[in-house]
């Protein structure tokens, strides 16, 4: 990894991280929220799991495609469960989004402290 790839990777990571945790919280609310006030939570849930694929999109031009491929894949999974009507399904997707996303930062500080950077 490059160092100029290693500081925008962990920058693009912070804020997929930051963007996912928030959508994995809300998901953990819509499970508890009474059927008839589900529609509005999918409302909003549908545009943020936009932006943040976006933003993954985003991150796949700054940086290595490679390494944000399975974000790509956890996030569509998790947007096929929300369009199936199995919402509270797509919380493992995202789970799954949080950990890579992490991963890449890992791998990205860990390069910027190797070349005492960090």
């Amino acid at each position: 990894m490059e160092t100029k790839d290693a500081i925008l990777a962990y920058s693009q990571s912070e804020k997929a991280k930051a963007g996912l945790l928030m959508v994995s919280q809300l998901l953990e609310i819509y499970n508890g929220v009474p059927e008839h006030d589900r529609h509005a939570a999918e409302r909003f849930l549908r545009p943020l799991i936009g932006m943040i694929a976006n933003e993954i999109h985003l991150s796949k031009k700054m940086t290595s495609p490679e390494m944000w491929g399975s974000i790509d894949k956890s996030l569509n999974a998790a947007l096929v469960m929300m369009n199936s009507g199995v919402l509270s399904e797509a919380t493992y997707h995202v789970v799954q989004a949080i950990s890579a996303v992490t991963t890449i930062g890992q791998r990205a500080m860990q390069h910027l402290i190797d070349q005492k950077l960090l």
